[in-house]
């Protein structure tokens, strides 16, 4: 019998039956063990000694293997194709060692790029070693992570109140967002005006020719400025007799995109069908270890992490005759394409993604999958199919234009202007009738048009002139996409990361998203403003990328992996050491100067932009609480202005922190919208003798400049009574709650919908809502629980594994052990294994008790633990005294570790 390790129980079911019965398949259940998350587990005074530590969810994994390997000929390590895959086998053999498991059996490592049955049974005919240089790269990677995190973290937590840890690329990605954000701070629009002439031929077929030139001077873009130069432009066009002067018709070649790689399948994915980058990852995961398809798990694709484009002779063999065969033989050029990677440092030892087996159309495999897989899957299949295509062959077509406007008969000269129209025409659409690539941040394409049929000295008849009034506009934030492809561009990162470091990202509070864009929090620009203050060269592009390059010549065996921790700790902890001897005050400082153009931007009116609207005798600065940082007065406490810290932060707060609305009719008191910490609200008048004044936040949804003083009178009148219950004359009540707006009879609460207005909701929609509530409940009381969705029997203990939906959000369960999903799984995309390790980790935690607080996110890019959250203010604690808890029958399921 021969023992074989992979990952995940997917793949150990697929490889196991096209091994068959004299191999035994494994599951890993992914890393079998990591450092443990406390000081020391990395040890730079002896030699950066690594302490490993194994949970037990893995140690009843590895316990299983050493069982199995005793009466074994022989272990096979068939872990992923890559660092992360070399280390999981190294791992496993470390601790079967330690475990004294291993006699006189063999130790083989194989890898496969395909989970099909000639894949695997190729790959079992050519084992080797244990790449040592590859586990080497792991561990300096896995090092460099855990001394960044574990060292500088602290240092936030004590000189930046509110700050969480600090990853070593997290970190970098994070100023290319907050990096691109100053640069549309600082942008200051041009005017510029474009003319357009609408000219048709004597055929009388129309088109459009732009002003290039006047007198003999060519025109850009920007030259013209100002609206009056545009109009005396325009009055010379209206003026002007036109004429074809020269038109040119060029051939040109679009040639197809190469195939995937992780980081291309990322973008498109987040371009075309609106995936994260790890919805992408988990989404392909499935379809590299394979689905059932007619009783045989099958892998659809190629492994899914690579930044390599070569595809093996076999599938462009296959790729050629289907197109061939479903295009016709004008599709299929002459010889197979050959790609190039351009990536920084690409690692060419892997395919690109593609289908295993490009004759299974998407049509085909349709019913087996869920939506998402379909649409990944045709989206892999068509990049592949489209890569291998005839070039698409277009012509462009140029027409030079001229206008000449008679001078006064007196001069008797003329003036000539210039115009240019351009179109192109496809003449062989190629790989276009299959696919097209998507563009992030796509200009207008002012050559798709078709121009009509011309030529020279041909007299042309005016239409119409257009003269039109632009602003340039500042560069447009990140999308996920488009930060992959910079992270790439850069060499920041490899394939592997990039879905992790988007998350973490995102899980910290560091940047939001905003209409698919990447916003920087207040929190984030903080951080980042104080990495760059304080360690600047460690959150450099470049340095990052030669990170990343020294790392590739130890995956190489050019370098010693701990020649590469020593230069860089030497390092480190010296600027460690300078800020650790600097006070919170002089940081703080430090910060308030750097962010000074991000804070303070200039005001329309030129008055100081520090000058506090509040007292009108202090000045704003930079201050840090236990939330993070805001803007306060220098009066502080006798002024107790507040507000975030960029005016508006993308939520619609008002400038400068606050808009005055105007008097109350009932107080006499001033109503205004103010700009807080935590988000734009409506105050009525101002603190009296430490009495806070009366406030209201704004709904969600529900923008500060949309809100005047009817409104905002409205809002601080809640709660208000919408009317009497028909049935038992009890008040029915309308307000804002912690969740949004909601009305409430009794001890029912309805949230209103989207299209409702909590000022103005009536009584007959408020009882309906109710009553629906009510409904809901009485529903689910009599049917009980959802019985969610069934993902099979547990793999060691037996029993169903389900995924329900439940009060408090989506949770696994089984045998009365419930996991909450983390956000960004849901039931439908949940698998048994994702569940199981969820399940697995809540036992290790204590059955079926409560987590005592929500655990950290773990990352591949960071080993900081998290700060501990902060207790809770006494506003929150009597805000919650003064409601009842609501009953419950069932206690929510527990937070789970990836949460």
């Amino acid at each position: 019998m021969n023992i074989v390790v992979v990952e995940s129980p997917a793949k150990a079911k697929a490889i196991n039956r096209y091994l068959g019965s004299g191999y035994e398949v494994l599951a890993s259940f992914g890393h079998v063990r990591d450092l443990p998350a406390k000081d020391g587990s990395v040890d730079p005074e002896h030699n950066f000694r690594m302490i490993w530590e194994v949970d037990d969810k893995s140690q009843k994994r590895l316990n299983d293997i050493a069982r199995a390997l005793k009466g074994a000929n022989k272990l096979i390590l068939a872990t992923d194709p890559d660092r992360e895959g070399e280390a999981i086998s190294w791992h496993v053999l470390e601790v079967l060692k330690e475990k004294r498991a291993l006699k006189q059996q063999a130790v083989e490592r194989v890898v496969f790029n395909a989970i099909t049955k000639q894949a695997v049974l190729d790959a079992m005919k050519h084992p080797r070693n244990i790449d040592g240089a590859l586990v080497d790269a792991y561990l300096a990677r896995r090092a460099l992570d855990y001394l960044v995190g574990f060292t500088l973290s602290p240092v936030l937590w004590r000189k930046l109140p509110g700050a969480r840890s600090a990853g070593r690329v997290q970190s970098v990605a994070l100023r290319l967002v907050c990096d691109r954000e100053l640069e549309i701070e600082k942008f200051v629009p041009r005017e510029y005006w474009s003319l357009v002439a609408t000219l048709a031929t004597p055929r009388g077929e129309e088109f459009e020719a732009r002003l290039v030139g006047a007198d003999g001077e060519k025109i850009q873009r920007l030259d013209i400025g100002t609206g009056a130069d545009a109009e005396a432009f325009k009055q010379a066009l209206e003026n002007a007799a036109f004429a074809v002067a020269n038109v040119e018709a060029r051939p040109a070649r679009r040639n197809p995109p190469p195939p995937f790689t992780t980081s291309t399948l990322q973008q498109e994915a987040s371009r075309k069908l609106g995936f994260a980058p790890a919805h992408t990852m988990r989404v392909a995961q499935r379809l590299y270890e394979g689905v059932d398809i007619d009783g045989d798990t099958i892998g659809l694709i190629t492994y899914m992490r690579t930044d390599g484009v070569d595809v093996a002779e076999e599938a462009l063999t296959a790729t050629r005759r289907l197109i061939g065969a479903d295009y016709g033989k004008d599709y299929v050029p002459p010889s197979p394409r050959a790609y190039q990677a351009k990536t920084k440092n690409a690692q060419e030892a892997h395919e690109a993604i593609r289908p295993t087996d490009v004759g299974r159309r998407p049509r085909e495999v349709k019913s087996f999958l869920d939506h998402d897989q379909v649409r990944l899957y045709e989206l892999i299949w068509l990049r592949m199919v489209a890569s291998q295509m005839e070039s698409a062959e277009l012509e462009r077509t140029t027409a030079d234009i001229t206008g000449t406007v008679a001078s006064p008969a007196s001069s008797g000269s003329k003036r000539i202007i210039d115009l240019r129209a351009t179109g192109t025409v496809v003449k062989f659409d190629g790989f276009l009738t299959l696919y097209q690539e998507g563009e992030d941040d796509a200009a207008a394409d002012e050559e798709g048009r078709r121009l009509p049929e011309m030529s020279a000295r041909e007299m042309l008849a005016k239409r119409k002139i257009d003269a039109s009034q632009h602003f340039t506009e500042p560069p447009p934030r990140y999308s996920e996409a488009s930060l992959v492809k910079r992270m790439e561009e850069l060499g920041i990162g490899r394939p592997s990361t990039y879905a992790s470091i988007l998350q973490v990202l995102r899980d910290r509070g560091y940047v939001r998203i905003d209409k698919k864009r990447l916003v920087p929090e207040d929190k984030g620009r903080v951080l980042t403003a104080f990495l760059e203050s304080f360690f600047a060269r460690y959150v450099e592009y470049d340095f990052t990328a030669g990170l990343e390059e020294q790392l590739d010549r130890i995956s190489n065996n050019e370098m010693a992996w701990r020649d590469l921790l020593r230069d860089f700790w030497r390092e480190f902890t010296a600027a460690v050491g300078d800020i650790k001897e600097l006070r919170v005050a002089q940081v703080i400082d430090a910060l308030d100067e750097m962010l000074a153009p991000h804070l303070f931007p200039p005001r329309a009116d030129g008055s100081d932009a520090r000058k506090c609207p509040n007292c009108e005798t202090g000045r704003l600065s930079l201050k840090l609480g236990k939330f993070g940082g805001f803007i306060g007065c220098t009066n502080y406490p006798e002024c107790r202005y507040t507000r975030q810290l960029a005016p508006g932060n993308g939520n619609g707060a008002p400038e400068n922190g606050m808009k005055k609305l105007g008097g109350d009719p009932a107080s006499g008191l001033e109503v205004t919208v103010r700009s807080g910490r935590f988000g734009p609200y409506i105050q009525l008048g101002e603190a009296v003798n430490g009495e806070k004044p009366k406030r209201a936040a704004l709904p969600k949804g529900l923008a500060a400049d949309d809100v005047d003083l009817d409104r905002a009178l409205g809002l601080l009148s809640l709660p208000r009574e919408v009317g009497k219950h028909p049935d038992d004359g009890e008040p029915i009540m309308a307000g804002v709650g912690r969740f949004g707006p909601y009305v409430q009879h009794a001890k029912v609460y309805a949230n209103l919908s989207a299209g409702d207005d909590v000022l103005t909701v009536g009584l007959n929609r408020a009882v309906v809502l109710i009553e629906e509530k009510r409904a809901k409940r009485a529903h689910k009381g009599r049917r009980g629980a959802d019985p969610g969705r069934a993902l099979g029997e547990h793999p060691d203990k037996g029993g169903p594994v389900v995924v329900k939906n439940g009060r408090y959000g989506p949770y696994a369960s089984h045998d009365g052990v419930n996991a909450t999903l983390p956000s960004d799984l849901t039931p439908e995309t949940t698998t048994l294994e994702q569940a199981v390790a969820l399940l697995d980790a809540r036992s290790a935690r204590g059955g079926k008790k409560r987590a005592a607080a929500k655990p950290r996110t773990v990352a591949a890019e960071t080993a900081a633990p998290e700060a501990k959250p902060s207790p809770k203010s006494k506003a929150t604690r009597k805000s919650k005294a003064a409601k009842p808890p609501a009953k419950r029958t069932k206690a929510p399921p527990p937070k789970s570790m990836d949460q």
